[in-house]
């Protein structure tokens, strides 16, 4: 039974193996698959270029009879057409007639026709390039969508292959009995640890993995050996490496720079944050912009209707005594100017590029519907802690009163070694000697709502009673402390009985803080709003440090909900852990600080990889040049459109002019919306 267990656990490691290869493959494979179809369209295109212009000559050094030249230019036209012709005919077969190719197929072939009607010259030509530059469109939009898959496709390398986890196997040896030589007893020789190497999908929470230098971090975790510097340009877009210890985070996705470390998972790789950012970009393209949507039912209600009148156009004249030649002409050209491919193919591809750039920027934003939102934000609410500052306190000033500043902090520091407390932790970071200088440290005593007090012991031997606390500590011992102009916690030390001087510890502002304000300012956003936990004083002296508009301080979650319920077209941000409730209301909700937070990635609409509140100006100048440049294709085809439509209504304007107005428009929309992918 055993074995049979041991069977099957191998071969279903074997079968996620093979997925995991096979998932591998099938991208390469579809990626060289899309190089070849590039080529393939090139090559059609000149070949059919180097016929079209035989066909031409022959034309005109041979008298041939129209039939014979129909043959003739059959050639190149079905060379170059034959995908074209086959996309309508299946969509006919499928009941979905109305489309690009379906208009191309019928105007081209009814260009070939027009020839053979009386008195009517023949379209030959103009037919075979009606298909010639409309596969020159498809060719350009080929290439851009690759261009724009390319710019999110990094993302797809952080997806790690492997992991190299720790496995612990105990070797047993038997004691026999030297009458029967039968086992007697089983004695433990040696623990031996090996390392296996696994798809990510395979590890267990708590498993211990080796990610040696070169290597992706394959899931999240905490380092319990090593140290090293780690590369977060894919998940971040920032260059500049994180350097990790023991007991730090780290997050999937990331490059080991240097040292070998040794990591105990804490997620699996489903819930890991590598997992989490590729699938929130392959779904980005779900949520449509209105645009987007707008385009997408203007095109099925429009496509059938322009066929309808080009019949019309086509019928309705010759009633009266116009002639049919004339007419249908007129009603190819209609065709084939009114083809939507410009707006089809040019906007979803400019919201595509535009997430795609934002994205190489260490911004991910989950729709193109946010991207709507995001450009006509007006108001940026922001959450104090961990958004506009570091949310770790530490050592602003030294006020010393009867000792230096190194004393101090020293005894300071050595009281609160056991403090759990971040004041605590503030005061170590500001003294990190203190556990190696040989002090003694006994009698600690913790008073609540006053601080801590104990007896330390100097190496040189002298004993002192030092308590760190606020003012009530203070006054218990009899210190007789002083006030202190800076803004923040101020902490008081008093040395036997005798006060010794006062700590400042603050949240710190972050450096960029001031300047995402003064950029989104620029950017013309009318109101900068605070709003934090916090009290008043401390708020007041952030809000007057960063230039914002107003703040509001002392609030509960309700509090903040009840605040951002006043205000519209807002954009809310917070790092995504306590602000889930002011997140969901507004109208984006953007997170800070998306390393290794789970609540910022599913809560926010935007999330911002690192800790950079300036990203988010760059953010809304993204969402902007997106819907900018979305807005000029539309204008510029719908423009030229219906400005060859006038022409061709009153004679003026040939089938070339037509193609123009429909494959020309198309690859300049489509080659400007490739401008949104550049930040």
């Amino acid at each position: 039974m055993a074995h049979s267990h041991e069977h099957e656990h191998h071969c279903e490691s074997c079968s996620h193996e093979r997925q995991r290869v096979g998932e591998q493959s099938s991208g390469m494979h579809e990626h060289h698959h899309e190089e070849h179809s590039l080529k393939k369209q090139l090559w059609l295109i000149g070949i059919t270029v180097v016929l079209l212009i035989g066909a031409v000559l022959i034309e005109k050094n041979l008298n041939l009879t129209t039939w014979q030249l129909l043959l003739v230019y059959l050639i190149p036209y079905l060379l170059i057409g034959h995908e074209t012709l086959g996309e309508a005919w299946e969509g006919i077969m499928e009941g979905d007639a109305f489309n690009e190719h379906f208009l191309m197929s019928i105007a081209t072939i009814g260009a070939l026709c027009i020839g053979f009607l009386p008195g009517a010259e023949t379209e030959f030509p103009e037919a075979v390039f009606v298909m010639l530059f409309f596969q020159i469109g498809e060719l350009f939009e080929g290439y851009a969508e690759g261009k724009s898959r390319d710019s999110i496709a990094h993302l797809m390398d952080i997806r790690p292959d492997v992991a190299h986890v720790e496995i612990a196997t105990t070797n047993y040896t038997n004691s026999t009995n030297s009458d029967n030589a039968q086992p007697e007893l089983v004695k433990l020789e040696k623990l031996v640890v090996e390392t296996k190497d696994l798809s990510p999908e395979d590890v267990a929470v708590g498993s211990i993995i080796v990610v040696k230098p070169g290597e992706k971090v394959p899931l999240d975790g905490v380092v319990i050996e090593g140290s090293s510097a780690l590369n977060t340009v894919a998940l971040t877009g920032e260059s500049l490496p994180r350097d990790v210890n023991v007991g730090d985070e780290v997050i999937s996705g990331c490059v080991n720079l240097s040292g070998v470390l040794r990591v105990r998972t804490t997620k699996a790789f489903g819930e890991s944050t590598v997992s989490k950012i590729i699938s929130l970009v392959e779904n980005a393209g779900e949520r449509k912009s209105q645009s987007e949507t707008f385009i997408t039912r203007f095109a099925r209600i429009y496509t059938p209707i322009v066929v309808f009148l080009a019949l019309a156009l086509a019928i309705i004249p010759t009633l009266f005594g116009g002639s049919f030649a004339t007419w249908l002409y007129r009603a190819l050209m209609f065709l084939v100017v009114s083809c939507p491919c410009a707006l089809v193919i040019s906007v979803p591809l400019t919201f595509f590029g535009g997430i795609g750039g934002a994205s190489r920027k260490g911004i991910l934003i989950k729709g193109a519907n946010y991207m709507d939102v995001l450009a006509k934000v007006d108001t940026v609410v922001f959450d104090k802690t961990g958004t506009l500052t570091h949310g770790q306190f530490a050592v602003e000033a030294v006020h010393p009163d009867t000792c230096d500043e190194h004393q101090l902090l020293h005894l300071a520091a050595h009281v609160e070694h056991f403090s759990t407390h971040p004041i605590g932790a503030a005061l170590r970071d500001a003294f990190p000697d203190e556990a190696t200088d040989g002090c003694m440290v006994s009698d600690v005593e913790e008073i609540a709502g006053h601080g801590i007090r104990a007896k330390v012991k100097m190496f040189n031997g002298q004993c002192s009673m030092v308590n760190v606390g606020n003012t009530k500590m203070m006054d218990t011992v009899g210190a007789k402390w002083r006030d202190c102009h800076h803004v923040g916690t101020i902490i008081h030390v008093a040395i036997d009985g005798q006060y010794a001087g006062h700590i400042v510890i603050n949240d710190q502002i972050k450096s960029d803080s001031a300047e995402a304000i003064a950029a989104l300012q620029a950017l013309g956003v009318k109101k900068t709003v605070m709003l934090t936990g916090d009290r008043k004083e401390v708020a007041d002296h952030v809000a007057q440090t960063l230039h914002l508009s107003e703040y509001h301080a002392e609030l509960l979650p309700a509090d903040k909900v009840a605040q951002v319920e006043k205000l519209t077209n807002f954009a809310f941000v917070g790092d995504g852990i306590n602000d889930a409730p002011v997140l969901a209301r507004a109208d984006v909700g953007i997170a800070m600080g998306g390393l290794g937070s789970d609540a910022a990635i599913e809560a926010a609409d935007v999330v911002l990889m690192d800790d950079k509140p300036s990203k988010i100006a760059l953010a809304i100048r993204i969402a902007r040049r997106t819907l900018r440049i979305a807005r000029q294709n539309v204008w510029f085809a719908i423009g030229v459109k219906v400005g060859v439509l006038i022409l061709a209504s009153f004679g003026l304007a040939t089938l070339w002019l037509a193609v123009f107005a429909d494959v020309g428009v198309t690859v300049l929309a489509v080659l400007n919306a490739m401008r949104a992918l550049k930040i």
